[in-house]
């Protein structure tokens, strides 16, 4: 009858630590297990059945196993903060003084590039509710400030009626952590957004309570997040738009195109609402990659 190694006796421990203590749910406690039991597997292919035979080194050797078994760089990063967590766990119970992951870097993880539309494509959008039925009136409304601000989702469904200014010709948008910021507005999107106001707003309010919101759900009731989603979809079937569509979709396409157009970097950032202007720089990666496949295309060289 096998018994436990020492090591496979801390991980125990460790689990018992995150149910009992941390309060962990089943979902991270199976991926914990999973995550140390295939690093202590990989120690014990390596005979190391101690802690303080574990180095650095050894640790680089596991995360070059999994990079060879084929996991991506997210799984890699994901399964050192398991080994991280581990023998921090470790340390803090002095099991042991010697933290062997404290020198060890994470796999960089390459930044996802944000889906963005076209012009073409954003103006069939904008197109799509052609109506003048309450829906078509908002969704109109509610696509054409989203293109013209760069707001998330959340801030347009939170947007009330004071939030505008008409004659000066911008919004007050509230973002993370009730940030405030003043973006400016085209005449088209305020167009849209007053002739939602006049004849679609009055006819969705079926509310018996005030809704201080200013785009509406079929109930008189704001808006949420799903409820845009549905409504983006739907427009963007309409317009014929086979692209992947997502709730920043045109957020997403606001920054890049005014990039596109030699809009500055660090106005971007403040109509986009970002607290660090690295989070904004990712959109230039966006635009050099589209200069880089039109140089390819139609350079004789390229």
């Amino acid at each position: 009858m096998s018994t436990a190694s020492p090591l496979e006796l801390y991980l125990d421990q460790f689990l018992h630590y995150l149910t009992v203590e941390k309060g962990s749910s089943k979902h991270t406690l199976e991926a914990y297990s999973r995550d140390l039991g295939r690093y202590l597997a990989h120690l014990a292919v390596n005979d190391i059945t101690r802690l303080a035979e574990i180095r650095p080194a050894m640790i680089l050797l596991y995360l070059a196993s999994l990079k060879e078994a084929g996991l991506s760089a997210r799984s890699r990063a994901r399964a050192l903060v398991a080994v991280r967590s581990f023998h921090k766990f470790l340390c803090s119970d002095g099991v042991t003084l010697e933290n062997p992951t404290l020198q060890v870097s994470a796999p960089r993880i390459a930044a996802a590039l944000p889906h963005s539309l076209s012009l073409s494509e954003v103006e069939a959008l904008l197109r799509a509710p052609g109506g003048d039925d309450s829906y078509s009136l908002r969704d109109r409304a509610m696509l054409e400030v989203l293109y013209a601000t760069g707001l998330r989702v959340s801030e347009l469904i939170a947007l009330r009626v004071e939030d505008f200014r008409f004659d000066a010709g911008y919004l007050i948008a509230f973002g993370k952590r009730r940030k405030e910021r003043v973006i400016p507005l085209n005449d088209t999107a305020l167009a849209a957004v007053a002739e939602y106001r006049k004849y679609g707003r009055t006819r969705l309010d079926r509310s018996d309570k005030i809704v201080p919101f200013l785009f509406l759900n079929r109930d008189g009731g704001g808006l949420t997040r799903q409820g845009f989603w549905k409504i983006i979809r739907r427009r963007a079937l309409e317009a014929g738009i086979s692209k992947k569509i997502t709730p920043h979709t045109l957020r997403h396409s606001f920054a890049t195109h005014l990039l596109e157009n030699g809009a500055d970097l660090r106005a971007v950032q403040a109509m986009l609402g970002h607290a660090d202007i690295a989070t904004t720089q990712i959109y230039t990666h966006v635009t050099r990659d589209g200069l880089r496949k039109i140089h390819q295309k139609y350079h004789p060289r390229g």
